[in-house]
């Protein structure tokens, strides 16, 4: 008998630039991760609903045109990816200078275990991860909130 454990195969689709690109994601996202039976809390699955809002969101406003969602489970932290065609890194800072909307990345920054970036061909892979042992709760997701809408 083998001592490998499997996880699920990563599911991964092509997002059109349509209005309801961003809710589709974000529930298909959700769906996945219940279907996988990460064991994520409803609280914790709530915020990866927003981060991938945000990201696949963000990927709509740069480039206006298709991105790739990919979801992967680790077997300890549920992983996110967008891919876009823009190789404009994303800039967490940019956001201080606006006065509507970029507080995306501050959101998910503040909401998820982890997440970053890398260039892959003519575009970009943003990600967030969820760990299932970390989940942003009371005082401290008030303030990424917070912190997020201050200059609204």
């Amino acid at each position: 008998m083998s001592d490998m454990v499997s996880f699920p195969v990563p599911h991964e689709w092509d997002v059109e630039p349509t209005p309801s690109a961003v809710p589709e994601a974000r529930r298909l996202v959700v769906g996945i991760a219940r279907f996988w039976r990460v064991p994520l809390s409803e609280d914790a699955l709530r915020d990866v609903a927003l981060c991938t809002s945000e990201l696949v969101a963000n990927a709509m406003e740069h480039t206006a045109s298709r991105c790739r969602v990919t979801v992967r489970w680790t077997g300890e932290r549920l992983r996110v990816e967008v891919a876009d065609s823009s190789l404009r890194p994303p800039d967490r800072e940019a956001a201080q200078d606006l006065l509507t909307g970029g507080r995306g990345l501050t959101l998910v920054e503040g909401l998820s275990h982890s997440w970053g970036w890398h260039p892959r061909g003519t575009g970009k892979v943003v990600w967030f991860e969820c760990a299932a042992d970390q989940l942003v709760t009371g005082d401290a997701r008030l303030a990424v909130l917070v912190h997020a809408s201050q200059y609204l």
